[in-house]
């Protein structure tokens, strides 16, 4: 799954979310930059992309 991910940023998306439900973790997909990895976190912050948007994991944990 990560691989594909990948393959969409290096097709032109500028975010990606990879949501693990199981181990409650969010990998966070930008270009050009570091992978990041967020252990059971409360929201996602859609910013500077999506301006306002915040998605509230509270309903998938």
């Amino acid at each position: 799954m990560k691989g594909l991910v990948l393959e969409y940023i290096d097709n032109g998306t500028q975010l990606g979310w990879l949501i693990d439900r199981k181990q409650h973790r969010v990998f966070i997909y930008l270009p050009n930059i570091a992978i990041e990895q967020l252990d059971n976190p409360k929201t996602l912050n859609g910013e500077p992309l999506l301006l306002g948007f915040v998605l509230d994991l509270s309903q998938i944990w």
